[in-house]
């Protein structure tokens, strides 16, 4: 039995399956595979997600399937109402918004707040020395990272200051991802606790 997980980079691509499984498996009383299916960002993933799921969820296969989980970062897509401002109001407005347009059962949206990297700043000792002691003090709480300078700018700003090299996003992420305890980020980020627990109840149920 497996995910299917929507993502929209080389970044999630790389690095995630691994680190949901490492969270995922020790609950669960068997293996469960993750399929990740990229797409050329994330105006191409909401627009081709209905017809990709419907796919996935109505083909021969199906039965193997528990879900399709889609994940985009918050910050970064131009599809919120204007008089949408905080994360919460936009987080809500567009995973409502997206399921509808998809209309599977098994179909989930989710987002990362503000990008993936946030779950990397819920363990500051991942990161060189000299960038630990850059990091301000809002990334206790790695998802308050905000629109201004979401996580993955302030890693692209910290890095040539402090070490002179330029922050690698897929290169950099997957090794850090690889080193990532997904139970401190699952501690961490409410959002990915959101994610990671819908799966896990998914998986359960699907097991039974």
């Amino acid at each position: 039995m497996k995910f299917v997980l929507f993502v929209e980079g080389y970044t999630e691509k790389e690095a995630l399956s691994k680190f949901l499984k490492r969270w995922l498996e020790p609950r669960l009383s068997q293996a469960v595979g993750i399929e990740t299916v990229r797409f050329e960002g994330w105006s191409k993933l909401i627009k081709d997600a209905p017809q990709k799921a419907r796919m996935y969820l109505q083909g021969s296969k199906n039965d193997d399937i528990i879900a399709v989980i889609s994940l985009l970062d918050l910050y970064g897509p131009t599809i919120y109402p204007k008089h949408l401002t905080t994360a919460d109001e936009r987080y809500d407005w567009a995973k409502k918004d997206i399921e509808q347009k998809v209309g599977q059962e098994r179909f989930f949206h989710f987002f990362a707040v503000h990008e993936i990297e946030a779950w990397l700043l819920s363990d500051p000792r991942l990161f060189p020395s000299e960038i630990q002691k850059a990091f301000p003090a809002k990334i206790s709480s790695p998802e308050t990272v905000n629109f201004d300078e979401p996580p993955a700018k302030l890693l692209e700003r910290l890095y040539p200051l402090y070490t002179g090299r330029k922050y690698k996003k897929v290169t950099h992420g997957k090794e850090l991802f690889g080193k990532l305890d997904p139970n401190l980020a699952y501690g961490k980020c409410p959002k990915l606790k959101l994610l990671l627990d819908t799966m896990l109840e998914l998986a359960q149920q699907a097991m039974r």
